[in-house]
């Protein structure tokens, strides 16, 4: 899987050819309940532990950048009508996964950026997703 290109391995994906890879962190009320319970110093350490990872990709040069997301109940809706951009409350789709916070990788390999989402603490107990970033430079999907 993958070719070498300027000294890169580069992966592929139903024939696409990827390097940057998003990894999407989901909560849902297990994993909510589950932080809820943890006391203040298992926090930290849970904070810590990102905070590693983050310097670990940073060092390696495969962190793009990473973000937490704030909770669903401030997100706002956004049309556009008649030229108008437009942001309400609602409604929102009920689901029982919220997108929590996304990683976005450079990884020479698609088995690389498995395993950087491997290390993600959410992978052993909810969702994470790992998406190839397609940009804008091609029109199939």
């Amino acid at each position: 899987m993958g070719d070498v290109e300027a000294g890169r391995a580069i992966s592929t994906w139903h024939g696409e050819d990827f390097v940057k890879y998003v990894i999407l962190i989901y909560h849902n009320p297990e994993s909510r309940q589950a932080w809820a319970g943890f006391t203040d110093e298992q926090r930290a350490a849970g904070l810590a532990y990102y905070q590693q990872l983050n310097d670990d990709l940073d060092a390696s040069g495969e962190r793009i950048v990473s973000e937490r997301l704030s909770d669903p109940a401030l997100s706002r809706r956004v049309v556009v009508r008649n030229g108008t951009a437009m942001a309400s409350d609602g409604p929102f789709a009920e689901v029982k996964e919220q997108l929590a916070g996304f990683y976005l990788i450079e990884a020479d390999t698609f088995e690389r950026a498995v395993e950087i989402a491997g290390k993600i603490p959410e992978a052993s107990f909810g969702v994470v997703e790992l998406r190839p970033v397609m940009g804008l430079h091609g029109t199939e999907m």
